[in-house]
């Protein structure tokens, strides 16, 4: 079980009761509500095969007799019933916590670099000191990019041209880099420096050099090359620092590797707080704003600013088009987790 951070006591009743199906002694703010499917909007208009050919992809993971017997039945379902799978063995739970929901997006980035420092290719990407790991807190961003700690011990495992677009694969925690000679390496996430994680974006609202509103990841990219000294500096408001390792064995055609360290699939996986969501989990997700999104998902990631019961972050995919797809998503809504039957009616104080 992935371990949820403190978020008082109602919030860590719920978190176990999510996985062990025990009855919720949730706290005043913590609300669950069964819905019926007809409450769903748009809910027959989905494609529910390919959400259900997603489930299958990690269900076998999932802790629990009931969600092993439905991720058996999913393995054998025939795709012309996926809908009907979803209807007879699952009911729409919808957890809130007093906070509005909230959807973003992420995407897998792909950078240009080399295996070997030349030309533009001088910003490194780097493995994992074995004493990071050993400590909750090691250096901060500056003090890894200017003590020397890092140098001369074999942590590269390449070198980009752009630290702009490493501080967002940072943030993304995976990526890929083309090389120079054509192939392609695929990064994941390989551990942080236990420093928390600062808004870049909110540093320069707050400086009033944008709106919130309107600072997007490629606002930011943008602001941060046109101000080259101003916004190396800019980069260091952020102490958190990201790890990579080398993935060889997802092919290129699949996504990255999610929390469940398996592949997710652009539009279908969506990281959420493993504290409300049980990661392996079908999600309706109802977004609002300018571009709808009416669709059945699979919780297959976590963030570390993903946090709440009505917090989300849908993977767009790999590239710059995900990318700008993805840097502009920050919509309103709301998400409702499909739990086994009575695990669904257990997490009711009174029960049935």
């Amino acid at each position: 079980m992935i371990r949820a951070l403190r978020r008082g006591l109602g919030a860590a009743c719920l978190a176990v009761s999510l996985w062990s199906g025990a009855g919720a002694q949730t706290g005043p703010e913590t609300t669950l509500r069964i819905l019926d499917f007809s409450e769903l909007a748009d809910w027959d208009l989905d494609n529910h095969v390919e959400a259900l050919r997603v489930f299958r992809e990690t269900c076998m993971d999932m802790d629990g007799a009931d969600w092993q017997s439905l991720c058996a039945l999913a393995q054998n379902a025939d795709d012309g019933g996926a809908r009907a799978f979803f209807e007879l063995f699952f009911r729409p739970v919808l957890i809130e916590d007093g906070k509005a929901g909230l959807f973003t997006g992420y995407f897998e980035p792909e950078l240009r670099g080399s295996r070997v420092p030349s030309g533009p290719y001088r910003y490194p990407v780097y493995r994992m000191p074995p004493e990071a790991g050993q400590t909750d807190l090691w250096y901060t961003r500056r003090e890894i990019l200017s003590s020397g700690v890092m140098q001369g011990r074999g942590l590269e495992i390449a070198w980009v041209d752009d630290p702009v677009d490493l501080f967002f694969l940072q943030i993304q925690g995976s990526g890929r880099i083309k090389l120079t000679d054509g192939t392609t390496i695929r990064l994941g996430y390989g551990g942080a420096n236990g420093h928390p994680y600062r808004s870049i974006g909110q540093e320069l609202a707050r400086r009033g050099v944008f709106g919130l509103h309107q600072a997007s990841a490629q606002v930011i990219r943008n602001w941060v090359r046109r101000n080259p000294e101003a916004g190396a500096e800019l980069l260091m408001h952020n102490p958190s620092y990201v790890f990579f390792r080398e993935v060889s064995r997802v092919a290129a055609h699949l996504g990255p590797l999610g929390a469940m360290n398996r592949s997710i699939t652009p539009l279908r996986s969506v990281a959420v707080d493993p504290a409300y969501t049980p990661l392996g989990a079908p999600v309706w997700i109802e977004k609002n704003g300018a571009n709808q999104m009416h669709r059945l998902m699979v919780a297959q990631d976590t963030g570390s600013a993903i946090k709440g019961a009505q917090r989300a972050d849908i993977f767009f995919g790999a590239g710059d088009e995900a990318g700008q797809e993805a840097g502009q998503l920050k919509d309103p809504g709301r998400m409702m987790v499909l739990m086994p039957i009575q695990r669904a009616y257990a997490l009711l104080p009174d029960g049935y």
